[in-house]
């Protein structure tokens, strides 16, 4: 053999070695287990504190469709008032449990409470969101009312202790 044609002067190496080389930076920093175990802690810290804030109501923990004082002067209207769509999935619970009783003039006399109470939830709906449309407009006269209607609609048929964020007031108290 020739000195042109001479090895490299090491083995190859294998390819699980050369594969994790190329996996592994040398500039990533060495992290134990208890470096993850903490950062995964503080991380779970964190989210707890931001949903408590969410749930209470703190304009900075907000997503976007629950921002802005318009929002809150709605979430605060809705909240401060009873509908029929906030009864209205203990009332097809009711419903349900009506139709399984195997007398004909039972069962069409719940699905007819079930087919009423609808309908009243989306005319209280309609009426809901024509009113909120036109408090905004005089309260916040430079801000858009474009959603806004569903927005209320929307919270007055969720249970009130399953809304989020929370309530801030209680029933019969003003909406402002």
């Amino acid at each position: 053999m020739t000195s042109d044609t001479a090895g490299k002067g090491r083995p190859t190496p294998k390819r699980k070695i050369s594969e994790a080389k190329r996996i592994t930076s040398s500039l990533a920093p060495v992290v134990t287990k208890d470096q993850k175990r903490a950062a995964k802690l503080v991380e779970r810290e964190s989210r707890s504190a931001s949903r408590a804030a969410y749930l209470r109501g703190e304009e900075n923990a907000l997503p976007a469709r629950d921002r802005g004082p318009e929002r809150r002067f709605v979430r605060n209207y809705v909240d401060s008032r009873r509908s029929i769509g906030e009864y209205f999935l203990p009332i097809i619970f009711l419903v349900l449990i009506l139709t399984l009783i195997p007398m004909a003039s039972v069962q069409y006399g719940a699905i007819a409470i079930m087919y009423g109470v609808l309908l009243i939830a989306v005319v209280d709906g309609i009426f809901l969101s024509r009113k909120i449309k036109k408090i905004i407009t005089e309260k916040f006269p430079t801000s858009s009312t474009k959603g806004l209607g569903m927005y209320a609609w929307l919270r007055s048929t969720q249970m009130r202790r399953l809304r989020t964020p929370k309530p801030q007031t209680k029933v019969g108290d003003s909406g402002d």
